[in-house]
Parts: C-alpha cells; sequence; structure tokens
C-alpha cells in the first residue's frame, strides 16, 4: 500500500479560509502545485530584491561585521597605489618636459646672436610648455627665411674640430636612413672631448638618447653627444676644445650598444663630422 503518490499530490488543493471581521466569509482553494509554485517565486524575489540593497546601500555595513584589520591593509593599499600613479605622472611630466627643452636647446643653437649671459638660457632649467616660441621682430623673422629658404649651409675654414673620442667609427653619417652623425664604438666610460670651443646649451636625460650633452659654436656650428653614461658640464658652461666633458655609455632607448653617436650641425643642418674633423 503506497501512503501518497504524485498524482495524488497533483491532484490534492489547498483551502485558505481568512478569519475577518466582516459579514460573508470567504474561502479561497489552490492546488497544491500551483501553491508551490507561488511560493518559490516570491522567495526568489525577494531574494534578488534583498541582494540589490545590500549592493546599493550601506545596509551591509551593519548586517555583516568586517574585520577592521582587512578593511585598514585594503585602505593602505589603495593609499600606496594612488602614490605611486603620482610618481609615475611626475616622472612622464619629467622626461616630457626634458625633451622639449632639448629641442629648444636645438632652436637657440641657430642663432649666432644669442650670448652666454643671455636670460633665454635660463629657460633651459625649468620646464618648457609646447606652446613655447621664440621672440623676435618681424624683420629678423623674414631675414631667417630667406636664409633658409635661398642660402646653402656652408663650410667654413675658420672653424676646425677633433674628434670627441679615441675610437672606431662604427657607423658612418647617412641622412637616407635617419643617421645624422656618427658612431663610435667606445666601451661604457670611455671620456669624450669637446670637439670644439663652444657654449653648453643642453646637458640632461632623455628618454630616446639617454644622457646628452648639446655645444653651441662659432659660424651657426652645434656639435651633438648622445648615449652617455655620465655628464659632466652644465648649461652655461663655456668649454674649451678638447676639455673632457662627458664619459660614453650606453643609455637611451635608442642605443643599440656602448658607443657615442656624435652629430655636427650647421646653420640648422647636419653635416657629415668627417667633412669637418682635422684629424680624420
Amino acid at each position: 500500500m503506497k501512503w501518497f503518490s504524485f498524482k495524488e499530490i497533483k491532484n490534492s488543493s489547498l483551502h485558505i479560509t481568512p478569519n475577518l471581521p466582516i459579514i460573508t466569509t470567504k474561502r479561497y482553494k489552490f492546488s497544491l502545485l500551483k501553491f508551490i509554485g507561488i511560493t518559490a517565486l516570491y522567495t526568489l524575489a525577494s531574494w534578488l530584491v534583498l541582494i540589490v540593497i545590500l549592493s546599493i546601500t550601506p545596509l551591509k555595513d551593519f548586517l555583516f561585521v568586517i574585520n577592521n584589520s582587512e578593511l585598514k591593509a585594503q585602505t593602505e593599499k589603495i593609499q600606496q597605489l594612488q602614490e605611486r600613479v603620482l610618481v609615475l605622472s611626475e616622472q612622464l611630466q619629467t622626461l616630457a618636459s626634458t625633451n622639449e627643452r632639448m629641442k629648444y636647446a636645438m632652436k637657440l643653437a641657430k642663432k649666432d646672436s644669442i650670448k652666454p649671459n643671455d636670460p633665454l638660457y635660463d629657460t633651459l632649467r625649468k620646464p618648457i610648455n609646447k606652446n613655447l616660441k621664440i621672440g623676435g621682430n618681424i624683420y629678423a623673422a623674414f631675414v631667417s627665411l630667406w636664409e633658409k629658404l635661398f642660402s646653402q649651409p656652408e663650410v667654413t675654414d675658420r672653424v676646425s674640430f677633433i674628434e670627441p673620442t679615441n675610437g672606431i667609427i662604427t657607423q658612418e653619417f647617412n641622412p637616407s636612413i635617419g643617421h645624422m652623425g656618427v658612431d663610435y664604438g667606445v666601451k661604457t666610460g670611455s671620456p669624450i672631448y669637446a670637439a670644439g670651443g663652444g657654449l653648453v646649451i643642453f646637458s640632461d636625460y632623455t628618454t630616446d638618447n639617454g644622457y646628452v650633452l648639446i655645444m653651441q659654436h662659432d659660424d651657426g656650428f652645434i656639435t651633438i653627444y648622445q648615449h652617455c653614461s655620465a655628464l659632466l658640464k652644465k648649461v652655461r658652461d663655456y668649454v674649451s676644445q678638447g676639455e673632457l666633458i662627458a664619459l660614453s655609455g650606453n643609455t637611451g632607448t635608442n642605443s643599440t650598444g656602448q658607443h657615442l653617436h656624435f652629430e655636427i650641425w650647421q646653420n640648422g643642418k647636419p653635416i657629415d663630422p668627417k667633412t669637418v674633423l682635422i684629424n680624420k
């Protein structure tokens, strides 16, 4: 004898008679399966509403006890991450400022009228905005534009340069591939000398070319020394020809090994250093 069967449960019904203070008492009849389905549906809906309330309101802080030590550790981690983000932002800003100062130094090197005590050199010690422009009157700007369009750089015999270091040239001057100078294969820490007497207009670290030193010379010449491991001269120092100015290295993302990248520019255009080096 079976105590119950699924068919009997399916055919069962539930009667509800509310005891209300009214004249006529009504009775409500539900099938057992319908009652179970409605109850399950309301239970699921109640749980969903409770989960939403706990996720978007601080009610969970009153219902659940959080470990104070764990909460404090999480707060400290968040503060450390915020401090690291600030440090990285400052470092990126410093690198951007340094690269911009290098561009500005290249522009200053094209002007023969700049003197060592010119206040423009003070700007190289401070961050420079990208919208900063070199001043000048309209006539000077017109003359400069005319010279750039119709004049060709002429190598003068009044300026002579010596090799900046003792090493073998491993890569020649080749503007067609963007190589605007020559590479000397030397070990890190080898001495680098001033190829000519002049004024240091840039001496700082750059992301692409590492430690870079730029010197301004007479007749519109500038010399550039890249990928150094140490810089021994600072901006506005006047250096004599052959004086020790830096040590070679392998710094900067563009460096492919231990060497010195050396460039010579005249009137804003690169020239082959071998054409003006007296010992080549």
